[in-house]
């Protein structure tokens, strides 16, 4: 398999090897004692193998070596690391179970590696469950093995590096998708929304997504030292998620659940290159694919519109949907019509009129301002 560090396409992993790759880099983290026990052994250049995982199920690998079952401080796994053979550590890295180990995982796994440690490392990982460290004493380099994958930790100063130009991408992505999400807007109020102004925001606000999870991945192996990154993107992506649920709600051709559950995880999976493909996406919908999206005209629900108005449950907007069928009908509802759906009354619809108009002169402002 490809080695990693940090760079690879997310579509090389599967979604299992993925979560097992992150919660690998959140036990090695700075900040965690397993990393303080790491940086002591690279620091002092001995060189290490650490096997991660339920002893018992690792045991047909073992030749010889220490049983120990000690808890684990960082102090005891630099002193053991000393030693030729492998540490095996239990799964959630609190004990040390045994020591200068010897590994004999099936020589016949194919890898790409050069070294003994590293090359006995991947096929660990192909064989096994567990997440396996090797520590370079002549390169300096930690790799994680999971799964077969090959990930080198970085030294912080990189990450950090990656991590807010990751963040600065992200801003430029995220300031693209509030512009086109404002003109989708103003499309829907007057009426003149086409297909290819929905694909155009459903594709950026997938892109957002999909960076913010390669940052999510470098604070993961921040650790402590990736707060005040946490933080940022944490502001960055506030209403991201909501955005591209209704949107995909709002134009989806049979908007029930199952429908929507498939069209939503299938947008996440996407590859990117069929991400770039407007057919694909209209697709997805449940549109012909061959259709001209910049000429085909379309108009809302109005799940989108309605879920921007402050104290209006889901539910209502929901039956109000239901009621209506559509933006362009909701629209040139009266009162009274309002009324008449079950969860409104007369106050709250007063209050949906007014939060309609309102919508629509802010849009308008805000169209204002970013030409």
């Amino acid at each position: 398999m490809a080695s990693r560090s940090g760079e690879e396409p997310r579509e090389g992993l599967d979604s299992r090897q993925e979560s097992r790759m992150v919660r690998a880099l959140e036990m090695v983290a700075p900040g965690t004692a397993l990393r303080e026990g790491l940086d002591n052994i690279l620091h002092a250049q001995t060189g290490g193998l650490i096997v991660v995982g339920d002893a018992e199920d690792l045991a047909f690998l073992f030749s010889g070596g220490v049983k120990l079952d000690l808890d684990y401080t960082p102090a005891l796994l630099y002193e053991l690391a000393k030693m030729d053979g492998a540490i095996v550590l239990s799964s959630n890295a609190t004990k040390i179970a045994h020591a200068n180990i010897q590994l004999t995982p099936d020589p016949t796994i194919h890898t790409l590696e050069t070294g003994t440690r590293h090359r006995t490392a991947e096929r660990v990982s192909k064989q096994t469950d567990a997440i396996v460290v090797a520590i370079s004493e002549r390169r300096k380099v930690v790799s994680l093995f999971v799964d077969g994958v090959k990930y080198i930790l970085a030294d912080i100063p990189v990450v950090l590096a990656k991590a807010n130009q990751g963040l600065a991408t992200l801003d430029k992505y995220r300031s693209r998708l509030d512009q086109v999400s404002t003109r989708l807007t103003a499309l829907e109020f007057e009426g003149g929304a086409t297909l290819h102004d929905v694909l155009t925001v459903l594709q950026r606000a997938e892109l957002v997504m999909r960076m913010a999870v390669e940052i999510e991945r470098y604070i993961v192996e921040l650790g402590t030292e990736g707060r005040l990154i946490e933080m940022q993107l944490d502001e960055t992506m506030v209403g991201v998620g909501a955005e591209k649920a209704a949107l995909v709600h709002d134009y989806l051709l049979d908007d029930d659940e199952e429908t929507f559950t498939l069209a939503f995880d299938q947008l996440a999976h996407l590859p990117h290159q069929d991400l770039l493909d407007f057919g694909r996406l209209a697709e997805l919908l449940g549109y012909d694919r061959k259709l001209n999206t910049l000429d085909y005209a379309i108009s809302p629900r109005g799940i989108r519109i309605l879920g921007r108005i402050p104290r209006l449950p889901k539910l209502v907007v929901r039956r109000i949907v239901e009621s209506f069928g559509g933006l362009e009908e909701l629209l040139a509802a009266t009162d009274g019509d309002l009324e008449t759906v079950d969860g409104v009354g007369e106050i709250r619809a007063k209050d949906i009129r007014e939060g309609l108009r309102r919508l629509q002169e802010i849009n308008l402002v805000d169209r204002y301002l970013q030409t």
